[in-house]
């Protein structure tokens, strides 16, 4: 037997009638009460109308005309504020970046590599790239790993900057995935993540604007702009009583509509946001024939039902772990490293299949906190610099192996030299997705003059 841990006094059986606990019961009370008191007052408006109807002034006015004039700009400014919230894309930057970051190092040359490389041939004879890799431009090799997004890469929306690292980033965990996710220090900063002021210049819209898929909110989406943290779609649901729900919506909605308070326009995307998920939970999802999710695939799954249920995503996270080799690591298939990275690719092939004419309007940016070192310590690296970003888009990139590379003979430290900026990086993959300008890219980035890439074709 459940018992109630805050049972309604028993004198009040007018809240017992209206939802079994407490807090519900009171909210629609109080929005019935609002109510009520609204309906009154409108009646005695209309009385008083009815009464000085006759009484013009010298100007012609009456209370009539007067309260008409005013409830006209009353539903205008309310109709300005629901304008603002679902239609406003079609005044905004358009398409969707997903941010896929993987935690704990990802080796970089493990990845993608010179092909035939002396100083690789030397200090990793056994994490280099076989015979099985797929060719880059560049004189360049991918691990085979990625072949499930072969055709991708034949169709030039595939690609890869390597030697990606910042001044700002040490070889600790933590620090550096904050200082990635930031886009600086959180002193620079202010806390705020570089996605989350990327939103700014994206301009208004749902609540589903900007995206994390995981049980906690990243980094990169703290902010300003609420954004939403869910594991599904189907989670995102009102808390409280099914039995109740749809009156407890309805007493939200009129105790926070037509309130001229800056709460109002967060209450209605949310309860929006609510409507949307409901209906896109209401069905199992059917995804694209042939189209199979797995593994890290389910975020990626999550994410396709929201685009393509029409929620205008704008940009979004996704996390994945294990990419903290030091032992194991291995380049061909049964290596610890090798699982991820194909897991992470059939995922991507699966999520742009599955989108179909949609993946033209999104891109895929995928990052790490830092590098390892070039050599290996006997099955596995260490921490270090120079990693490398993977851009998966349906606009056509520029090549397959983007930025700069001046090679493995000046090493730092023993690490990949940074010879591309992160955050230029992160930046020039924003700006290329939305059409930004450089001024609104350098806002992302307060401590980081930004300079353009040519990522794009």
């Amino acid at each position: 037997m459940t018992v109630n841990p805050y049972p309604l006094h028993p004198e009040c059986p007018d809240l017992r009638r209206l939802a079994d606990n407490p807090a519900e019961a009171l909210l629609r009370a109080e929005a019935d009460i609002v109510a009520a008191e609204n309906a009154a007052e409108a009646d005695r408006y209309r009385r008083l109308e009815e009464l000085e109807e006759a009484q013009r002034d010298g100007r012609g006015v009456t209370r009539r005309t007067f309260v008409a004039g005013a409830a006209a700009t009353a539903t205008a400014l309310a109709t300005a504020q629901f304008v603002s919230a679902s239609a406003s894309f079609a005044a905004t930057r358009t398409g969707t970046l997903i941010h896929v970051f993987l935690y704990g190092g990802l080796d970089g040359l493990s990845l993608v590599a010179p092909a035939d490389d002396p100083v690789l041939t030397r200090v990793r004879p056994d994490l280099l790239l076989g015979d099985d890799s797929l060719p880059l431009g560049r004189g360049f090799k991918l691990t085979s790993a990625f072949a499930p997004l072969e055709q991708w890469l034949k169709d030039g929306r595939l690609g890869f900057v390597p030697a990606v690292s910042d001044p700002r980033l040490s070889r600790s965990h933590f620090q550096a995935a904050d200082a990635c996710n930031l886009g600086g220090l959180p002193g620079e900063t202010g806390g705020r993540g570089w996605l989350d002021s990327l939103v700014d210049a994206l301009g208004k819209g749902t609540a589903f604007r900007s995206v994390g898929i995981g049980s906690t909110l990243p980094r990169s989406l703290v902010g300003v702009n609420g954004a939403l943290s869910l594991n599904s779609v189907g989670d995102l649901r009102l808390n409280g009583d099914e039995k109740y729900r749809a009156a407890t919506e309805k007493a939200i909605r009129g105790l926070f509509t037509g309130i001229n308070h800056p709460v109002e326009e967060a209450v209605v995307e949310g309860m929006g946001a609510l409507a949307t998920a409901q209906r896109l939970a209401a069905k199992p999802y059917q995804a694209a024939a042939g189209v199979r999710y797995e593994g890290v695939g389910h975020a990626f799954q999550q994410l396709a039902q929201l685009i393509k249920g029409g929620a205008n995503v704008r940009v979004a996270t996704v996390g994945m772990g294990g990419y903290d080799t030091h032992e194991n690591q291995g380049t061909r298939d049964g290596g610890q490293l090798w699982r991820r990275l194909n897991e992470l690719a059939s995922a991507m092939a699966a999520f742009f299949t599955d989108l179909g004419d949609r993946a033209a309007d999104v891109t895929i940016m995928v990052s790490s906190e830092f590098g390892r070192r070039v050599a290996s310590n006997q099955g596995g690296t260490d921490h270090g610099h120079g990693g490398v970003v993977t851009i998966l888009s349906g606009r056509k990139l520029a090549g397959s192996l983007l930025g700069a590379w001046r090679g493995l003979n000046d090493l730092d430290s023993g690490d990949v030299p940074e010879y591309n900026n992160m955050f230029n990086v992160y930046g020039s993959v924003a700006q290329g997705r939305f059409g930004l300008t450089t001024a609104q890219v350098d806002k992302v980035f307060p401590r980081q003059k930004f300079t353009p890439m040519k990522l794009y074709a």
